[in-house]
């Protein structure tokens, strides 16, 4: 694994898998929320993200996590392995919960400093219609992929996959 995309519903760990991941890996870790976001919740121009996700996909080495599904084609055409976190959206909204109860207020490290944590009513739609939207256009986008695609669909199947790889 040289080249890594980690993808999946919001909520379901794709962040805390990459911060994990990237060290056993070698690879220099990339969070899409980093460079889709700035400071204070302005989202990056699509030019400038376009521009920037380019410089980093041309690189030989890399683990990649985030949807940002307008940005999935070019990083799958260079990518060797897809993991996608496949998880139930019941799970992920309560992850989401959970989440911003624990850490509301304060950024998370994979977010630009001053973007706190919040409660966001668009984005919890968007994970609940998770499967009738982004979940069908991330599976388009996936049928072209020809490289590993690792599908695990519950968090004891992540830790038995990583286990069985000796990756924790």
């Amino acid at each position: 694994m040289r080249r890594v995309l980690i993808i999946g519903p919001c909520g379901a760990g794709k962040s805390t898998l990459a911060r994990e991941l990237a060290p056993s890996l070698g690879l220099p870790l990339v969070h899409m929320d980093r460079l889709g976001w700035q400071p204070g919740w302005f989202e990056t121009d699509k030019a400038q993200l376009s521009a920037r996700l380019d410089e980093i996909v041309a690189q030989d080495r890399w683990l990649i996590e985030g949807n940002y599904g307008s940005t999935l084609g070019p990083r799958l055409a260079r990518a060797d392995t897809v993991i996608y976190l496949d998880f139930p959206v019941t799970l992920c909204l309560w992850r989401l919960v959970r989440r911003i109860v624990t850490l509301r207020g304060t950024s998370r490290p994979d977010m630009p400093d001053d973007c706190p944590e919040r409660f966001d009513v668009g984005f919890f739609w968007y994970v609940m219609n998770w499967n009738s939207g982004p979940r069908l256009r991330t599976e388009a986008a996936l049928s072209q992929f020809s490289g590993t695609l690792v599908r695990l669909t519950s968090p004891a199947r992540l830790a038995a996959w990583r286990r069985d790889n000796g990756l924790g």
